[in-house]
């Protein structure tokens, strides 16, 4: 069975092309820094790849360039979208409505729309994604895998905001935790590689960044609440902020909320900072002497060290941290930034293999590490994939 993976973020689309249950990947690639001037394309086969450079504006004009280059008829690998049997489609907000994997028909899309104030920068791109994939794919399976349903295991304590509690009952306010895909696939991984049930602490980062406390595991807590908005800093995102002061820029500085909600999601985080949104840039502006730049890296790495010390004392302990997803696994200058001065917690970070590349699970710490520091490459497509193939199964 061949299963078409879409999985659209904040600014990118990864896609793969698997047969499953065999997890034999056709083809996969990736569509970054979407709406900038200049986005990254990269279509890969076992015996081919392609590399562009070109303007994608939005994610429906990137979706149209995926389909255009799985049916290509030199580098393709379908002749035909009658070929895909299942689209599997990352989708960010289920909020209440969706606490596992579904088959997509309108009343699905209707709620997901319904969540798009919730998730602005993630839900609309999914729905885009499915809406495209119903023109192209016309013939397949439409299903949707939600990055909520991971965080379901939370205890009500840590669920629960401290409001009134009709908000909760009567309108599903609360906590909900995103990235879940992603934090399930590499802690599951980590275990397998410990060889034992343990306390972890799940470190996604990329252009949305979000970490979880997993304990035999279950998700016990996580940074992202009832939108992927708030937590640790991230490309455009402020993360965690006092409330006070979304207040105070609309009624002491006359902004609108509309105005406040752009300002906290799209002109944030590291961007709102540097004047960068993407890490790489960052970083080599750091190297250069930027001082924007070198702040704005210890900030990130300040809150993620605060998150591993409220973690630890949730799991009353810690086996393990491990960081995932684009800057996670190749930016070895936020790893150590993130793991000096804690030795406290029992971590210390061997250089040498923090300096190695790798695409396999690899320990970075050093023998005398009480924690193990692990990098795990994450992949949220063959975790849709298998959600997708066990759905269509049963």
């Amino acid at each position: 069975m061949k299963i078409l993976i879409i999985n659209s973020g904040s600014s990118s689309i990864k896609y793969q092309l698997m047969v499953m249950p065999e997890n034999e990947v056709i083809c996969s690639g990736m569509i970054d820094r979407i709406g900038l001037e200049i986005s990254n394309i990269t279509f890969k086969t076992a015996s081919d790849s392609l590399e562009e450079l070109l303007p994608i504006p939005n994610h429906k004009v990137g979706l149209q360039k995926v389909a255009e280059m799985l049916l290509d008829p030199e580098k393709g690998v379908i002749k035909s979208t009658s070929e895909i049997a299942a689209v599997g489609h990352r989708v960010v907000h289920g909020g209440s409505d969706f606490t596992d994997t579904v088959k997509i028909d309108e009343k699905v899309k209707l709620k997901i729309k319904q969540l798009f104030e919730l998730a602005p920068l993630h839900n609309p791109a999914n729905l885009e994604g499915i809406n495209v994939a119903e023109e192209i794919f016309n013939s397949a399976e439409q299903i949707a895998v939600f990055d909520t349903a991971f965080h379901q295991t939370m205890p009500e304590t840590a669920f629960k905001y401290a409001i009134p509690n009709y908000l909760l009952t009567e309108n599903k306010v609360r906590v909900y935790g995103f990235h879940g895909t992603s934090h399930k696939y590499v802690s599951e991984k980590a275990i397998d590689f410990l060889q034992h049930n343990s306390k972890i602490i799940t470190i996604h980062l990329g252009n949305g960044c979000s970490m979880a406390a997993i304990k035999d595991g279950k998700c016990i807590d996580t940074t992202m609440g009832f939108s992927p908005s708030n937590g640790l800093i991230m490309g455009t995102r402020a993360g965690d902020i006092d409330q006070s002061v979304i207040f105070y820029l609309i009624k002491n500085l006359n902004y609108t909320a509309d105005e406040v909600n752009a300002i906290l999601l799209k002109q944030s985080g590291m961007l709102g900072l540097t004047g960068y949104s993407d890490l790489r840039d960052i970083e080599s502006e750091a190297e250069k002497g930027n001082k924007d730049c070198q702040l704005a890296l210890l900030m990130n790495a300040y809150r993620i060290k605060k998150t591993i010390g409220s973690y630890t004392a949730a799991l009353n302990g810690l086996d393990a941290i491990i960081f995932t997803a684009g800057i996670g696994e190749n930016s070895l200058y936020m790893r150590k930034l993130v793991c000096t001065d804690m030795d406290y917690f029992g971590i210390e970070l061997d250089d040498e293999k923090n300096a190695v590349r790798s695409k396999e699970i690899r320990e970075i710490n050093t023998p005398n590490s009480k924690a193990k520091v692990l990098v795990v490459p994450t992949d949220e497509e063959y975790e849709i994939a298998n959600q997708v193939y066990q759905l269509l199964q049963h």
